[in-house]
C-alpha cells in the first residue's frame, strides 16, 4: 500500500466532498467558466478574497491527468519531476500525479535562487520542472542551461515561450489513470535540506516513509473526517505536507491558506470552521501581539470548534505557550520534532496530554526510537547533553549522490540528527542545540537555545538568536542578536541586567539589536548572523566580566 492507494481510496468513497480549499486574501474572488478558465468577480462585501475548492473526485481527476500527461512525455517509473509552485490548490493533485506514475516527486524551495534551481536540479538528475509564474524571471535565466534534457512546464497565465504550458498539455489528457504497480520499497520523492551550511543535500525517501508520516500524524492528533486541517506553511516543505497526510488518511478537509497576517489566520479558521492549525513560532507570536494591542478580538471569531495548535519546526519559548493558553484556554497544544531526512515531523512529539512539559520536544514518536549518545555513538547518562539519533520507517534512504555524507549521518539504521538534546528523569527529551550551534567558550559548552529561551522570557523581546563570534581569549564568545517588539525601547545595559541571573559563562558577551532572520519553515538563518556579525566592523557592545 503507498499514498496513492488513499488517494484512489478517498475519491472513490468521498467523491463530491470537499478535499482542499485554497484562500488568497490578497486576490479577487474569481468564478469558474470551464475547467482551467476563471472570470474576475468584482468585489462585494460577501466576496472578500479568493476561494477556491475541489473535491476527493476532481483532486484524483486532476492528479490523472497529470499523470497521463507526464507518461504522454516519457516521463514513468524511475524517472524525477520537480516542482517549483507556490502554494496553490493544484500543487498537491500535481505531487500525486507524479507519484501515480512511479516517478519521484522533487519539490523545490520557493526561495531559490536562479543557481540554486540549477543546482537542485542537477543534482536530483530531474527529468522536468512544473514551475508558477512568480519563477519565471528565475527560471528563464538559467532556461539554456537546464532545458537542455528536462521539459520546463509552466503551470499559469502567459505561458513563456522557453516552456511548455502545463494547461494546454492536460487539456486532452484523461482523469482515468492507472497507476503502476508501486510497492513500498519503490522510490517516492527527493526533498532538499534547509541549506544553512551551504548549497543543500538532496533526500531520497521511498513510498514506505510516506506512509509512515501519515499513521504518524493521526496517530498523534487524532484526525477523523470531521476535522478540517489549515495549512499554512510552504508545501515544498516536509511538515506542512506531512502534517496534511493526516488529512489525507482519515479523508477530511484542508484549508491552503496564503498569507500569515494574524487576522488572514483567524479569519480563515474561522470561517472554514477549522479545529486543526499548524503555526510557526513568529505566527503565533504575532497572533498574540496583536490580541494584547487589542487590534484583534476574540468574541469577533467563532474559534470553539478549533481544538488543537501546534508547532514545530524550531524550539518554543515556553512563555509563548503559556500566554497561547491564557488566550485560548481550551486548545490542545501540541510540539512536534523532526527532519527532512526523517520525512518531516512526529520523530519525537510533546503529545497533547502532556502539556506541563512545555518546554520538552517530547517522547518518541509513534513507530520512532531515539537515543541520546556521545560522539562515540554510546549512550549518555540521563540528564547529560548528548547528540539525539533517531530510527524508524520514516529515516531517509540516502543523501542522493552523496555517498560520503550518507554514511557519516546513517550509522547502523541509525540517523544521527546533529541536535544536542538530554532527557529528564521522566524520558522527556529537550533540545539544547544543533551540534554545529554549540559556543566553546574559554572551555565551556555553551547551548545557545539555552539562552534564547531565557531572553525570549523578556517581554519587550520579539525575537532572539544567540550565536558564537571569534575571541582572541577565550576561543568564542556569544552574542545575542535582539529583536525588540515594535514600538519598544530597550537598552544594552537593561538587557545586561535582566541576564544577570544567569550563571556568568552563560551571559552574552554582545548584544546587538537587530531584526532576526528566518527562513521559511521558522528556523533562524544562524549562519546568516554569523557572516553578517562574525567579521571586522561589528557595532556591538562588549559586556565586562
Amino acid at each position: 500500500m503507498t499514498i496513492i492507494d488513499l488517494l484512489e481510496r478517498n475519491a472513490s468513497l468521498y467523491t463530491n466532498e470537499t478535499a482542499l480549499v485554497e484562500i488568497n486574501p490578497d486576490q479577487p474572488e474569481t468564478r469558474r467558466t470551464t475547467w482551467s478558465e476563471f472570470e474576475l468577480v468584482e468585489p462585494t462585501p460577501k466576496v472578500r478574497h479568493y476561494r477556491r475548492e475541489i473535491t476527493w473526485g476532481v483532486f484524483n481527476e486532476k492528479a490523472n491527468r497529470t499523470a497521463n500527461m507526464l507518461v504522454q512525455n516519457g516521463i514513468g517509473k524511475g524517472k524525477k519531476v520537480a516542482i517549483l509552485l507556490m502554494n496553490c490548490i493544484d500543487w498537491l493533485p500535481i505531487y500525486f500525479g507524479i507519484l501515480k506514475t512511479g516517478a519521484l516527486a522533487v519539490p523545490l524551495n520557493f526561495r531559490y535562487a536562479s543557481s540554486e534551481i540549477e543546482y537542485c536540479l542537477n543534482l536530483a538528475e530531474a527529468d522536468a520542472l512544473i514551475f508558477g509564474p512568480e519563477f519565471i524571471g528565475r527560471v528563464e535565466a538559467i532556461a539554456d542551461a537546464i532545458g537542455q534534457n528536462r521539459m520546463l512546464i509552466y503551470l499559469g497565465a502567459g505561458c513563456p515561450a522557453f516552456a511548455d504550458d502545463y494547461t494546454d498539455l492536460t487539456s486532452e489528457c484523461s482523469g482515468v489513470y492507472t497507476a503502476a504497480g508501486l510497492i513500498e520499497d519503490d522510490d517516492a520523492a527527493i526533498y532538499f535540506s534547509s541549506g544553512t551550511t551551504g548549497f543543500p543535500k538532496a533526500i531520497l525517501h521511498k513510498h514506505r516513509s510516506l506512509l509512515h508520516s501519515c499513521k504518524v500524524e493521526q496517530a498523534h492528533h487524532s484526525q477523523t473526517r470531521n476535522d478540517c486541517f489549515l495549512c499554512i506553511p510552504p508545501l515544498y516543505h516536509t511538515g506542512a505536507k506531512m502534517h496534511w497526510f493526516g488529512s489525507l488518511l482519515a479523508g477530511s478537509k484542508a484549508i491552503i491558506l496564503k498569507g500569515t497576517r494574524p487576522e488572514t489566520i483567524l479569519k480563515a479558521a474561522s470561517e472554514e470552521k477549522c479545529t486543526i492549525v499548524w503555526l510557526l513560532v513568529p505566527w503565533a507570536q504575532d497572533i498574540l501581539a496583536a490580541l494584547d494591542r487589542g487590534e484583534l478580538k476574540l468574541e469577533d471569531y467563532e474559534l470553539s470548534q478549533w481544538r488543537l495548535m501546534h508547532i514545530g519546526a524550531q524550539p518554543v519559548p515556553q512563555s509563548l505557550i503559556r500566554r497561547w493558553l491564557e488566550y485560548f484556554p481550551n486548545q490542545q497544544y501540541d510540539t512536534n520534532y523532526g527532519l527532512s531526512e526523517s520525512i518531516g515531523p512526529g520523530a519525537v512529539h510533546l503529545g497533547v496530554e502532556n502539556v506541563h512539559k512545555v518546554g520538552a520536544i517530547g517522547i518518541p514518536g509513534y513507530g520512532w526510537e531515539t537515543k541520546i549518545v556521545t560522539p562515540e555513538g554510546v549512550e549518555v547518562q540521563q540528564g547529560d547533553v548528548g547528540e539525539l539519533i533517531l530510527k524508524g520507517p520514516g529515516v531517509m534512504t540516502c543523501y542522493y549522490n552523496d555517498p560520503v555524507a550518507t554514511a557519516d549521518t546513517i550509522k547502523d539504521g541509525w540517523l544521527y540528527t546533529g541536535d544536542m538534546a538530554m532527557q529528564d528523569e521522566d524520558g522527556f527529551i529537550y533540545l539544547v542545540d544543533r551540534k554545529k550551534d554549540v559556543i566553546i567558550t574559554g572551555g565551556e559548552n555553551l547551548y545557545p537555545v539555552q539562552i534564547e529561551d531565557f531572553l525570549a522570557s523578556n517581554p519587550k523581546i520579539w525575537d532572539v538568536a544567540v550565536i558564537g563570534l571569534p575571541d582572541p581569549r577565550l576561543g568564542e564568545i556569544a552574542a545575542a542578536i535582539i529583536q525588540l517588539h515594535p514600538d519598544v525601547e530597550c537598552s544594552e545595559e537593561e538587557i545586561n541586567e535582566f541576564c544577570k541571573t544567569l550563571p556568568r559563562y552563560k551571559r552574552p558577551r554582545k548584544i546587538i539589536f537587530a531584526d532576526v532572520p528566518r527562513n521559511p519553515t521558522g528556523k533562524i538563518e544562524k549562519p546568516k548572523l554569523r557572516k553578517i556579525y562574525g567579521g571586522e566592523g561589528l557595532v556591538a557592545s562588549q559586556n565586562k566580566s
